[in-house]
């Protein structure tokens, strides 16, 4: 997928996403695109999309909070640094239990 696809399409950006973080075998993945929240900010007029991001994985086993984020954004590589402003992570295990979200798209 080019950067050009994903630019023009916010589906494609969340598909390459979804993509990309199948690697850590996901449990759970719901991703929520609050970008229209933060509409005028610096980051949205450039392009950066701002999401909420809850991902379960066994992956994350035995891991602290900071290394199951930098599991997540190893994944995501250069879509953190082009296409993705603002990311607000959690990151439970297969067995934690994370909280249910409004909006939230499985």
């Amino acid at each position: 997928m080019t950067q050009s696809s994903t630019d023009s399409d916010p589906a494609q950006l969340e598909a390459a996403i979804r993509q990309r973080l199948a690697v850590l075998q996901p449990t759970r993945l719901e991703l929520v695109d609050d970008s229209a929240r933060h509409a005028g900010h610096p980051g949205a007029r450039g392009g950066g999309r701002h999401y909420r991001l809850l991902i379960a994985s066994a992956e994350f086993v035995g891991l602290s909070r900071v290394a199951r984020h930098r599991l997540v954004h190893d994944a995501l590589g250069d879509l953190l640094h082009t296409r993705i402003h603002a990311l607000s992570i959690q990151a439970p295990t297969g067995t934690e239990a994370a909280p249910e979200r409004s909006g939230a798209v499985a």
